[in-house]
């Protein structure tokens, strides 16, 4: 008995392990597809604020931002101009966001049959 509770441990971490791995891999290839996406998708009336978009790597995973994080909330929901009237938003970072999710949750479950 005691004999198949250690097989069964082993499995498992194995099963945690692999799983752990392909989380890794389908969060860097997602974080890169959506750098890309909203780098080509932002407005771009000088480019500076497009190609600022950057991803960067923490403790737990990765977080994507622009440089220019004084314009993302200007720029996606709109302001008021200075004479009067208002600029209308350009959406752009929700729909990068709802694409990365969705992304997401493909891989997952794509690595997780593939593990099965």
């Amino acid at each position: 008995m005691f004999d198949l509770d250690i097989e069964i441990a082993k499995k498992l971490a194995q099963y945690t392990q692999e799983i752990q791995e392909a989380l890794e891999e389908a969060t860097d290839k997602i974080t890169l597809e959506t750098v890309k996406y909203l780098k080509a998708t932002s407005p771009t009336r000088t480019h500076k604020y497009s190609k600022a978009w950057i991803r960067k790597k923490t403790d737990n995973g990765y977080i994507i931002h622009n440089k220019r994080y004084y314009l993302t909330h200007l720029l996606e929901h709109g302001h008021a101009k200075r004479g009067g009237g208002r600029v209308l938003g350009i959406k752009h970072i929700e729909p990068a966001e709802q694409k990365a999710i969705d992304a997401f949750e493909q891989e997952l479950r794509r690595a997780i049959d593939d593990i099965r």
